[in-house]
């Protein structure tokens, strides 16, 4: 069954000259099917960097897909189910960043990629998980405004030695939350050889206890290090999945087995055909948010390049 639904996508992209981005979380069949498969920053990259085709079908969740529509206001951007939302990133409002901004006039606004394309409008400059401590660096302020993510605020403000105003107080991601300390201290008894790694968006009592802390991208280079045979990954169980198929002679053990993100799982191959097929769901972004959100997206990317 897998295999006629695979033919048919592989068909419709072609028909209808189609790239498929996946994110790494993705299910392993969406994974395997993808054109190019990243974390935030890598598929921003490669949105921006794609040529001669009409439609980017997204498999990942709801500001993902936006951000490519942003980048990309010349191709069609799909996104196979319109479910798929990213609960941190209706975590700030616009009203709150605002009012952020206005009690702090001169200090610069670094906005998560986790976040709607109307508040990215607000924002100076994008980050990402990959590149926050380098966003924030570049910026010519001790202080800066961050949201939505309060740890990866925290995380930025210790690696750069500035000052965070975070909001929302409590935003976060309910999957890396979910993660404990004592979850690092079980795995250190079971696995006594392993690295460990966690996500920037974990709390900081796991981060210090971690051996490493990497965005998935990272966590991807991480594991092709030779002297890494055996890695905890703290983070959504979706990414031990590319890791083992990129690294098949080590062993890959996520932090917890119930790390899991629901709207990230949404997607499958029937779906991912269907939004092929109907061209279903457009993405799209008014004009005047596009336009100013494209400026902040586009200063992440400069310094990414």
């Amino acid at each position: 069954m897998n295999n006629n639904i695979i033919e048919e996508i592989q068909e419709l992209k072609k028909d209808k000259n189609a790239i498929i981005l996946a994110h790494n979380y993705q299910p392993k069949e969406i994974q395997e099917i993808a054109d190019f498969v990243g974390d935030s920053l890598e598929l921003c990259l490669k949105a921006s960097q794609v040529d001669n085709i009409d439609m980017i079908v997204f498999c990942g969740v709801n500001f993902m897909a936006e951000t490519a529509a942003i980048i990309c206001p010349d191709k069609k951007v799909i996104i196979p189910d319109n479910r798929a939302n990213c609960q941190m990133a209706d975590m700030v409002s616009l009203d709150e960043l605002k009012k952020a901004k206005s009690e702090n006039p001169g200090v610069p606004t670094v906005l998560y990629v986790n976040s709607r394309a109307d508040s990215k409008s607000e924002a100076d400059i994008i980050c990402t998980s990959a590149n926050a401590d380098k966003v924030v660096s570049s910026l010519d302020s001790d202080k800066f405004i961050f949201a939505p993510d309060h740890n990866l605020g925290v995380y930025s403000a210790e690696k750069t030695n500035k000052e965070a105003m975070i909001v929302p107080e409590d935003g976060h991601c309910y999957v890396h939350t979910m993660l404990q300390p004592e979850d690092i201290i079980k795995a250190r008894e079971e696995y006594p050889d392993a690295k460990i790694v966690v996500h920037p968006e974990c709390d900081k009592k796991l981060r210090e206890l971690a051996d490493y802390v990497e965005s998935t991208g990272g966590m991807v280079r991480l594991a092709k290090d030779p002297e890494i045979k055996q890695l905890v990954v703290g983070t959504e169980i979706g990414l031990v999945t590319r890791l083992k198929r990129e690294n098949p002679d080590k062993e890959f053990i996520p932090l917890r087995k119930d790390a899991f993100c629901l709207t990230m799982k949404l997607i499958t191959l029937e779906k991912l055909r269907d939004a092929l097929r109907d061209e279903k769901f457009i993405v799209t972004v008014g004009d005047s948010i596009a336009s100013k959100a494209r400026v902040s997206i586009d200063r992440m990317l400069n310094l990414s390049k």
